[in-house]
């Protein structure tokens, strides 16, 4: 159900105290807002995140050595054929595709184990957490996706604070490769491709409701060109 976007002047302002925590690159004055005042925001449903990830979850393996029928066995036992885009299918598949993109589909996944609740935090100046493979269906155990859902103690982010997580990540895209391209010393050990893979997981997940904004869209049409 979609509820009122928080102030994005506000929300603006802060995720310009954090980039000023982190001694990044300030966007310019003129870098426009992620909502407008009166918009609406909805997290899509738990449902939705939960496949998203262990979807993601199932190429990421598959980069490291899943064998291809066994992937596709998982799949089909979740039933989560609907939920694997195109490439994402090349991919498991026949092995088509650019594995080491894939591969940076870790900190995808570590956005959206946020939004689902089952991480504190999504620090742009640390790694995923060395526990987060305990928190993802063990494939290599055979854990179904029952029996993840199970075990898995998920608490969907509010829709409000997943629109700020949203807003700092969308200013820390620009501003991280605004440091790469100028050599300025990054705040952690990730980089500006860690962030747009956890800005694509926000982008997707959180749905912005007004009159500049596109119906939801799916995970290959989000656009993180702006």
């Amino acid at each position: 159900m979609p509820v009122p976007a928080p102030d994005p002047r506000a929300v603006r302002a802060a995720s310009l105290s954090e980039l000023r925590r982190l001694r990044l690159p300030l966007p310019p004055p003129h870098y426009p807002l992620a909502w407008e005042a009166g918009d609406l925001v909805a997290l899509r449903p738990a449902a939705e995140l939960e496949a998203r990830t262990a979807v993601l979850n199932v190429v990421l393996a598959r980069c490291y050595g899943m064998p291809q029928q066994a992937a596709m066995s998982w799949l089909l036992g979740a039933h989560l054929l609907d939920a694997v885009t195109r490439p994402e299918w090349q991919f498991v598949t026949a092995g088509r595709g650019d594995r080491r993109a894939f591969a940076l589909h870790l900190e995808a996944i570590f956005g959206l184990v946020w939004l689902l609740g089952l991480v504190k935090r999504l620090d742009p100046a640390e790694p995923p957490e060395d526990r987060m493979v305990e928190l993802l269906p063990n494939l290599q155990a055979a854990e179904s996706m029952a029996q993840w859902r199970s075990r898995s103690l998920i608490a969907p982010r509010d829709a409000t604070e997943a629109a700020a997580m949203l807003d700092l990540y969308y200013c820390l895209d620009w501003s991280y490769l605004e440091a790469e391209r100028h050599r300025v010393p990054l705040p952690g050990v990730i980089d500006s491709n860690a962030i747009g893979q956890r800005r694509w997981a926000l982008e997707w997940a959180v749905n912005l409701y007004g009159r500049y904004h596109e119906p939801p869209c799916g995970w290959e049409q989000v656009d993180l060109s702006v």
